[in-house]
């Protein structure tokens, strides 16, 4: 297969070559750190948000979920924008909205006017990681600096994963819930400001029309589908869940059919003929799913079986994190030294054996035990994930690069809403079937199987030993829920890994597919 690759202008390259690609990287950095942040900040305010504005449970839902309902919608479309107009265009003016959403999300004075608020959030946050990898593809032509580009990448957004409870935790204890969103402000402004002098711009030099029937499309499949996974595992199955996902099914299927008879597609459906990039797309997806659901409720467990604070909890998740970023680093040297195939089957396997310690989980279970397996999931999702996003950009040529990432990023949140919702659903069966002691009046039993806050504030009404019993049963059921979920995650991350060994056979990171 022959592979042609669409170089930059000149006045490009020169720009490039003057500030400086490292530089430009610092700039694709901050976008990635505050969107890493921004997406871990709202668990922590949801419980000020609820007794501020006292919003309804479906309320609630809408809040946590609108977000990665329109990102997840919109990621594909806003990849292809950015091939077309130019991804310096599409990450500042997203950068902008970005800032100004985050505005209406901290002032907002209703739940109607949060969940508004959410959705134009979403809409900014589509354009800023597939425009940021875009570039990354773009602004570095060498191979070995584009690996160490992608790693410090990969680690910035696992810093920001990091830093979100540690940041989060610090303005809630000092203000109020609003100010989470306000620390995207200064760091929007200066990408905006800094990015314009700094940043090439690249896009693809024959694009063709947007085409929007294809936006549409994927916005009501991907918005159908994912509306369906996370009302499944909320409510169970329904006639609305399979309403909304046979929607999403049926878009999804049309999508693509446009996408093969158009002369310029949104997203060029033969990439998926390159086997190294769809087994690095669905490696991405079925190690989110694997991970997601233990990590979901992780927070829960150190701070409601093991009482730790907002911030304890975050400082106690910060081996998985400098994991992440020392892997993240080193990957593109280990894979020279190895194979890409060795270093992803390696690094998901060692998330996968990390799960399986976490089968031993316990309410009392010490800190060595989680610091290890932390430790494991870090360093494995560090070389896999840093590994699949350097495939996945260099395995499509330069102008395809913006589309080509919003696929891996949409596998990144169909993984997580799968994750959520299989293996989230394990954690709350598991939970819901512990026995309340005996003598533990109806009405605050009802309030402990609603959820594991439930009882904490049950126990705290009920006081003494009855008070005592029930926070203990609740909280041994929710242990035993999080073992079984990482017993199911164990399996697919292993099931993953030794599929991946096969499938990424002779890939190599800087094999690139022209259609």
């Amino acid at each position: 297969m022959t592979a042609l690759r669409t170089p930059m202008s000149a006045q490009d390259g020169r720009h490039t070559k003057r500030t400086g690609r490292w530089a430009a990287l610092g700039v694709l950095v901050l976008a990635v750190l505050l969107v890493a942040v921004d997406a871990t900040v709202l668990g922590l305010a949801t419980p000020f948000i609820s007794e501020d504005l006292k919003p309804s449970g479906n309320q609630l839902l809408w809040i946590g979920d609108v977000y990665s309902f329109v990102l997840a919608g919109l990621l594909v479309s806003m990849g292809g924008l950015g091939d077309r107009i130019g991804r310096k265009k599409v990450l500042l003016a997203g950068a902008a909205a970005f800032g100004a959403a985050s505005l209406l999300n901290a002032y907002a004075t209703s739940p109607e006017m949060l969940i508004a608020a959410r959705a134009l959030l979403g809409v900014a946050g589509a354009t800023l990681m597939p425009s940021t990898l875009a570039l990354i593809r773009n602004i570095f032509a060498d191979p070995r600096e584009r690996s160490l580009a992608v790693g410090i990448w990969a680690s910035s957004a696992s810093a920001g994963a990091a830093l979100g409870p540690l940041v989060g935790g610090f303005l809630l204890e000092h203000f109020w819930w609003g100010s989470v969103f306000l620390i995207n402000l200064p760091v929007m402004a200066l990408l905006v400001l800094v990015g314009v002098r700094l940043l090439p711009e690249s896009k693809n030099p024959a694009p063709g029309p947007w085409d929007l029937p294809s936006v549409g499309l994927s916005l009501v499949g991907m918005i159908g589908l994912v509306y369906s996974i996370k009302d499944a595992a909320s409510h169970g199955p329904s006639y609305r869940v399979a309403g909304a996902a046979l929607l999403g099914l049926a878009a999804l299927l049309w999508f693509v059919r446009r996408q093969r008879t158009l002369p310029t597609p949104l997203i060029d459906v033969r990439l998926f003929r390159h086997r190294g990039f769809s087994a690095a797309v669905a490696a991405d997806l079925f190690a989110v799913l694997g991970l997601t659901g233990l990590v979901f409720f992780l927070s829960q467990y150190l701070q409601l079986v093991q009482g730790r604070s907002p911030l304890e909890a975050g400082l106690a998740e910060l081996p998985a994190t400098v994991g992440a970023v020392v892997t993240g680093l080193l990957a593109g040297a280990v894979v020279r030294r190895t194979s890409v195939r060795a270093v992803v089957a390696g690094g998901l396997a060692s998330v996968g054996v990390a799960l399986a310690l976490l089968t031993g989980l316990e309410r009392g279970t010490g800190y060595g035990l989680l610091f290890t397996a932390l430790l494991l999931v870090g360093v494995g999702a560090g070389f896999a994930f840093t590994t699949t996003s350097d495939v996945i950009v260099s395995s499509v040529p330069k102008e395809q690069a913006g589309a080509a990432s919003a696929v891996a990023e949409t596998a990144y949140e169909l993984g997580g809403a799968l994750g959520i919702a299989v293996l989230g659903s394990i954690v709350t069966t598991v939970y819901q079937g512990f026995t309340a002691p005996a003598g533990t009046p109806p009405e605050a039993a009802d309030a402990a199987h609603g959820s594991l806050g439930g009882a904490v504030h049950a126990a705290e009404g009920l006081g003494g030993e009855h008070g005592r019993a029930l926070l203990t049963a609740a909280q041994d059921a929710f242990a035993a829920g999080l073992r079984g979920t990482a017993a199911v995650g164990a399996a697919v991350l292993l099931t993953t890994a030794t599929a991946v060994w096969f499938l990424l056979k002779d890939q190599r990171t800087d094999t690139n597919l022209h259609a």
